[in-house]
């Protein structure tokens, strides 16, 4: 795996160089955005660890620029930086970056946290507007749900985990893989928060018989599969 560090301060640099490349990860290093737009395109490393005060363009101006370039939007950011106020937090979420740390650093949190970043499924890239799956319609846009035609009423994080579903049918995630996809790597959460989750989900499809897509495999975690015979319920 390829960290890029974009960090205008060597030391900070040097120092979290060191510790990842302990860790088992090829790093490299640059100090301003000009220079990491470059080796981006060139290198496509696995995850960029971005400075938000940066010479010339800020570190927010280059999360910009990645989540519009096509075939590298999906590399995860974790932001650094000395601001510390929740306004900045949010704006540097909603920016781009997938993931926030204030310094002074914990390099043992740093490592932590590119881990999860680094098997999360990729969150930025192209998706269509409208996930679908049998009589299943989810708009990623207005965050509306249609079973057969019939609009269904869903909370925030239902949304979430049935996107997520929907997105990546037919395979088997554990519920720590769950858990940093939808909630994210800064929380605090127990596994059974998935559990609770996937219960609520299910008792919102199950008027259309389709609550035994959403399958539970046991030792592993879940799987959402609907057959035709499901569809046609």
């Amino acid at each position: 795996m390829h960290i890029l560090i974009i960090e205008d301060e060597a030391a900070i640099r040097d120092m979290i160089r060191l510790s990842l490349e302990q860790a088992g990860y090829r790093v490299s290093g640059c100090a301003d955005a000009e220079t990491a737009r470059r080796e981006i395109v060139e290198w496509k490393p696995d995850c960029l660890i971005v400075d938000w005060m940066l010479p010339g363009d800020s570190g927010i101006d280059l999360v910009h620029w990645l989540r519009r370039q096509p075939g590298l939007q999906q590399i995860p950011v974790l932001m650094l930086t000395a601001r510390s106020e929740e306004t900045d937090t949010i704006t540097g979420l909603e920016a781009g970056a997938d993931d926030y740390m204030t310094k002074p650093l914990s390099l043992r949190e740093l490592r932590s946290r590119i881990k999860a970043l680094l098997r999360r499924p990729a969150q930025w890239q192209d998706q269509p507007q409208l996930l679908r799956d049998g009589p299943i319609q989810l708009n990623i846009e207005t965050h509306e749900l249609a079973i057969d035609g019939q609009p269904v009423k869903l909370s925030k994080k239902e949304f979430q985990l049935l996107k997520f579903f929907l997105g990546h049918r037919n395979r088997v995630f554990s519920r720590d893989r769950i858990l940093d996809a939808v909630w994210g790597s800064d929380r605090y959460l127990e596994d059974r928060t998935v559990d609770v989750h996937v219960l609520r989900l299910r008792k919102l499809l199950k008027p259309w018989g389709l609550d035994r897509c959403i399958q539970t495999v046991r030792g592993s975690g879940y799987r959402f599969h609907c057959d035709e015979a499901q569809h046609g319920q």
